[in-house]
This record gives C-alpha cells, structure tokens and sequence, in this order.
C-alpha cells in the first residue's frame, strides 16, 4: 500500500534530517581578523560543512560569505554559541580570532554584556579558587562548552600550511648583531610567556626596548618605535612553553610587517610550528620589499 502525501512529506524529512546529522560538520567561534578565514577555508577544502559564531561587533562581516551558516552571538553569552552549534548538530569547533582583552576591563561591563547563566559559572564556579589569567578563562571556557556537547579543536588543524618554519623565510639575512639580540630575548619572552605576561619582546643591542601586555603586539610594535628611535630592533613573538594550541597561538601577518617597516624595526623572529604567519606567501613577499627578515626558531 502506497504512503500518503503527509506520510511521504514526513519520511523524506527524516531521511533529510539524517542525512545532515551524518555529515561533516565544523564549528567556527569567530573573533577579529584574517584567521577565522583562514580556518573557513581550510575546513571547506577538506570537505566540511562550516557553522560559525561570530563574536559580537569583533567578528567580520564578510566573514558570512565564506562559511555556510554565520550567527551573531554575544561575548558574555556562551549558551547562545552552544544552542547555535548544537542546533546543526555540531559537536566538533575551532574558537581563533581576537577578542581585545581590554574589554575585560570597561565601565559597568556587567550590564554592557549581559552575561548569561554559563557566564557565570564559568567565572563563580570554574573559576572559583584560581587565577583569571586570559589561560585560566579560555580553559574554563572550552569545559563549559564541553559541558554542553561542543569540544574545542586544535585550532591550527585546517591551516597548517600557514605556519612558520624553521630558519630564514626571507631573502634578507640575520646580521652578526642581531644573533646576539635573538638569544639575549628568547628566553626573557619564554619566561613573559610562562608568567602569562604576553607573548613578544622588542630587542636591540641585547636591552629589552618594550614587552607586549594587555595592549597586544601592534601597539607594543609603536611603543618600540617611539622609544628606538634609531631603528634596527628585532621583534620576536613566541608560543607560550605550555601553548594550548586550541587558542591564542601567536600570529603575526602584513600589519606586522607594515607596522614593523613603519616604526623602523628590521627583523622577526617567530617560533617555528607554533606560530600562524597570516597569508603567508603575501606576508613574506611583503617582509622583502621593505627589508624585513622573518627568522623561524
């Protein structure tokens, strides 16, 4: 006996519904800047439906023509990230993209962003008892959101080939000089980086010129070109020595380069495979049209 119109209706729902829950499914938590991007498309090559939550007014615009679904969610709401995933069945997600931790600190921040229930907990009972170093608050993040069924990647899984590598990634080489300045400051920004300081140190004849904060390495890049006023220093931005690679790894890209150029810094040294140099290729060719070294170590 034949089905009904309805019945067809409803049985072809099913086999939609189960065909969508069988197939591969990222999320994307987006913040600012080129990285989410990246991720987007990386994911999409390997063949993967992308459903991304963007960050309130820091994530791109144009970041919703190169996923499949985009959703605008509030920062201090991670019940709404959870209920957007879940909602196409994701369980799988990659958090990247800035999120200024200036924010943490702005007037009445409370009813500005509204927190939820999961806000909460994350800061009255994850929290609870421990430092709220930017670490401490995305691990406490990542196990709320397990919590409700949505488990952070690797966040470098889908744009490997944008890493740095090891050794002179330029045309220009490293001067005697600055070899000297490159070991003086590795271990001084590994020891910034243990203490959850920040990530970068601006070096030149073996003094450490300025130290990346709360303010982040674009302002840190400034501060180092009004203080050296003579030029030739080195940036050198490294991963932290316990680097959870499901976020804030450390990238650099052509802001960097053009901000480096722009207040008379002359070489980059990144950490090789831990660090996501942004369209790589346009980056580099960028770093020797104005001189710029970048070092993988």
């Amino acid at each position: 006996m034949g089905l009904s119109i309805s019945e067809q209706g409803t049985c072809l729902n099913k086999i939609q519904e189960t065909k969508y829950e069988s197939q591969d499914v990222l999320g994307l938590i987006a913040g600012e800047g080129r990285l989410p991007f990246l991720v987007a498309a990386g994911a999409k090559q390997a063949g993967l439906k992308v459903i991304c939550v963007g960050l309130a007014e820091t994530a791109d615009r144009k970041l919703a023509d190169e996923v499949d679904v985009f959703y605008r969610a509030a920062i201090a709401r991670p019940g709404g990230w959870i209920r957007r995933l879940r909602k196409h069945h994701v369980s799988r997600t990659i958090m990247v993209g800035r999120v200024s931790k200036g924010r943490l600190f702005t007037p009445w921040r409370i009813v500005q962003y509204l927190p939820d229930w999961r806000a909460f907990r994350i800061y009255y009972w994850r929290l609870r008892g421990k430092n709220t170093q930017p670490d401490s608050l995305l691990c406490a993040v990542a196990d709320e959101l397990a919590s409700g069924g949505i488990v952070l990647e690797n966040s470098i899984m889908y744009c490997k080939e944008h890493l740095a590598t090891a050794g002179i990634m330029t045309g220009t080489q490293v001067r005697a000089s600055v070899e000297g300045d490159i070991e003086f400051g590795w271990q001084i920004v590994k020891k910034l980086g243990e203490l959850d300081i920040g990530q970068a140190v601006a070096v030149k004849e073996k003094e450490i010129v300025a130290v990346e904060a709360i303010e982040g390495t674009a302002a840190m890049i400034e501060r180092a070109g009004r203080l050296c006023r003579s030029g030739g220093w080195t940036l050198i931005k490294v991963s932290k020595p316990q680097q959870d690679m499901r976020f804030d790894v450390p990238c650099v890209g052509p802001d960097t380069i053009r901000s480096l150029a722009k207040n008379r810094g002359k070489c980059l040294v990144v950490e090789a495979e831990k660090t996501i140099i942004i369209d790589k290729p346009e980056t580099i060719k960028l770093a020797n049209q104005l001189g710029i070294t970048i070092l993988g170590r």
